[in-house]
């Protein structure tokens, strides 16, 4: 089991794993430095779709042999995210990571009936991992970019996703926690009383996970709150994958982690597509997009 992301970057050298990965508007510092980090350790090959002259530029700017890149040289961003999809939708690559072009074109070319990367009544999601050197092994979490309000069916196939990364990284089978307010039953709130429903969905096999809901945070990875509270649960303490109610509160979790605990490291993708796609924000640092890039390869089918 790969418990932080150095042990992941060691374990693709170890199986010398290496995939085609395409960058849409791939113009930007940030993701050509972190492209060149990947190629440099060996797993990814990579393609920048996107102006030459500016990325001619940047690469000599942070000193960078841009002969380690293949570059289809596209003048226009639209067009440049749409050819780069394209490539992914042709099998041309395994691997789709978002440059410098904004979210809603990525997005909508990803979202393309005709050459997009999302299957027919698909479910495009998001997943998150987490290194917290206050918690003994990574944190997958889903959905903080994609979906605002899942609904139940909508849970259950996200649960799936979650723990699919999960499985994908050495995790046997999972334990995920369905996040709520308390983990006490209470009617009056729809997330203890889906996160009850998606548990017992792990029990009969439905989801493959080892699942317990509703949680609350504390006792889902704190095992002195479970302590405290005589919490009997194969989860509590120990959660692998945390499946939050909503948008907010997983958002809120990964913002919280990453601007107020010291030494988390984190990574993030789309998940649901044809191939895993790196939706990293433009202000995102080189290493949360290093670990993207190894987390989405690792994950590819």
């Amino acid at each position: 089991m790969i418990k932080n992301f150095n042990e992941l970057f060691a374990e693709l050298k170890a199986k010398g794993i290496c995939k085609k990965m395409i960058a849409a508007w791939g113009v930007d510092s940030h993701t050509i430095e972190a492209a060149s980090l990947a190629s440099d350790q060996g797993f990814v090959k990579v393609t920048l779709v996107g102006d030459r002259d500016l990325i001619a530029k940047v690469c000599d700017e942070c000193r960078i042999d841009i002969a380690k890149f293949e570059i289809v040289d596209i003048k226009d961003e639209l067009k440049a995210v749409a050819e780069a999809v394209r490539m992914v939708h042709d099998g041309e690559g395994d691997v789709l990571m978002k440059g410098l072009c904004s979210t809603d074109k990525f997005l909508r070319a990803i979202l393309n009936k005709e050459v997009g990367l999302l299957p027919p009544k698909g479910l495009l999601s998001h997943v998150g991992v987490i290194e917290n050197p206050n918690y003994h092994k990574l944190i997958f979490i889903t959905d903080m970019a994609v979906i605002p309000a899942p609904d139940f069916r909508q849970k259950v196939k996200m649960a799936g996703f979650v723990t699919g990364v999960a499985r994908s990284f050495g995790i046997a089978m999972p334990k995920i926690a369905f996040i709520a307010a308390s983990e006490q039953m209470l009617d009056s709130m729809p997330a203890c009383i889906e996160g009850a429903m998606l548990a017992k969905m792990c029990d009969r096999g439905q989801i493959k996970a080892i699942g317990d809901g509703p949680l609350a945070l504390d006792v889902a990875i704190d095992e002195e709150s479970v302590q405290i509270k005589k919490l009997t649960s194969p989860v509590a303490g120990d959660a692998d994958c945390l499946l939050f109610p909503n948008i907010e509160s997983a958002n809120v979790f990964w913002k919280t982690n990453s601007k107020l605990a010291v030494g988390v490291r984190q990574a993030g993708f789309l998940v649901g597509t044809k191939v895993p796609c790196i939706l990293a924000s433009r202000a995102d640092s080189v290493d949360v997009k290093l670990n993207s890039i190894a987390s989405a390869v690792m994950s590819v089918k």
